[in-house]
């Protein structure tokens, strides 16, 4: 990229039920840079009607949403069935994807919620962008550590049943920011390239 290119423009689409999810969007986007577009998916399942085109213009969409019985909630499905316009208008393919989620659990099946995200970006024809941060898997390993849930697809944060968005684990947030971060890197990459081979 050269000092005349735009910056990467990162869009986070995620829906927060209690107000976890909304600060690890809030921390991608401050990974992503100053470019970077949170659009909350409101109770009803919604996003507003000038985000859609929001999302189409968009050098990187990154997806969030709790973990609630085994997957994303309704609230996002939701919006993932009404990106099929996009999906029939090839409007998202070739763009640089990611994603994050939040549980109560230890495991509570996130796993099972960034497989979604990841295979509602392949619907898209997407590029997703995994996690490149070693787990924090030893004895003295700590609850603020980066990527103590020890996922490499994309960042998971834990927070117990009972714990405010306040009380959240700061190295659950500090993984999120340095995925908004790679993720910015690796599209800014990918414009570069596809750039050059004009």
């Amino acid at each position: 990229m050269n000092s005349t290119s735009p910056p990467i423009r990162t869009i986070i689409v995620y829906h927060s039920g209690y107000g976890h999810t909304v600060r690890m969007a809030a921390a991608v986007a401050e990974g992503a840079g100053t470019d970077s577009v949170l659009v909350a998916i409101d109770p009803e399942g919604n996003i507003p009607e000038d985000a859609w085109q929001t999302l189409a213009d968009a050098d990187a969409i990154v997806f969030g949403s709790p973990t609630y019985m085994g997957g994303p909630s309704w609230q996002f499905k939701k919006f993932a069935d009404a990106s099929s316009k996009p999906w029939f208008e090839g409007a998202w393919q070739n763009k640089i994807f990611g994603g994050f989620t939040n549980s109560a659990s230890i495991n509570g099946d996130k796993l099972n919620t960034l497989e979604y995200f990841f295979l509602l970006s392949g619907q898209h024809a997407g590029i997703w962008v995994g996690l490149d941060i070693k787990p924090a898997n030893v004895k003295a390993s700590k609850r603020d550590d980066l990527n103590r849930m020890g996922s490499y697809i994309a960042p998971m944060a834990q927070t117990p049943a009972d714990a405010s968005p306040e009380e959240m684990s700061s190295g659950d947030l500090e993984t999120a920011r340095l995925y908004g971060a790679r993720i910015a890197l690796i599209a800014g990459q990918f414009r570069a390239g596809k750039s050059q081979s004009v």
